[in-house]
């Protein structure tokens, strides 16, 4: 494919990341920090995002699956999470941990399975759709094409 389609591409499935309310402006940030002195900058603090949150979402697994929940734990646990998805501009994850976080506050076992379970999907969904974003990027680079950036 020649580097016009893919950057067209690139630009269209990231306009569709904020479209579908996966992203949002906290992602173009990041972006708009990225530049030649710094070519793998989102790559990176994304890659720590995927770090933390895998760690994270095993931690929170094991906490709200014991007989008694310790609501303190799991709400920090789900705090650090929010913050670490607000800095990457993972809106749907964020929003979750919102949710996430009342349950804790009501002590609601049954909701905050059920927001762990919620919490792993728009995880999964983000991290496969930025994995994505970043081939694309890659294959851009490698056809000797810049990575164009949005408009916002």
């Amino acid at each position: 494919m020649e580097v016009g389609q893919l950057q067209r591409r690139f630009l269209e499935y990231t306009a569709s990341l904020f479209n579908q309310g996966l992203l949002d402006g906290q992602f173009a940030q990041l972006q708009q920090l990225q530049d030649e002195s710094n070519p793998d900058f989102v790559l990176e603090v994304v890659s720590l995002f995927f770090e933390d949150s895998e760690k994270l979402l095993n931690d929170l697994t094991i906490a709200v699956g014991q007989h008694i929940v310790d609501f303190k734990k799991v709400d920090a646990y789900v705090h650090q999470f929010k913050g670490s998805s607000s800095s990457i501009g993972a809106q749907r994850v964020r929003n979750v941990c919102i949710a996430f976080r009342s349950f804790c506050e009501e002590q609601n076992t049954e909701a905050c399975m059920s927001c762990l379970l919620q919490l792993k999907q728009e995880y999964s969904l983000v991290k496969d759709k930025l994995q994505n974003l970043f081939q694309l990027e890659q294959q851009i680079v490698e056809a000797g094409g810049a990575v164009p950036m949005l408009e916002y």
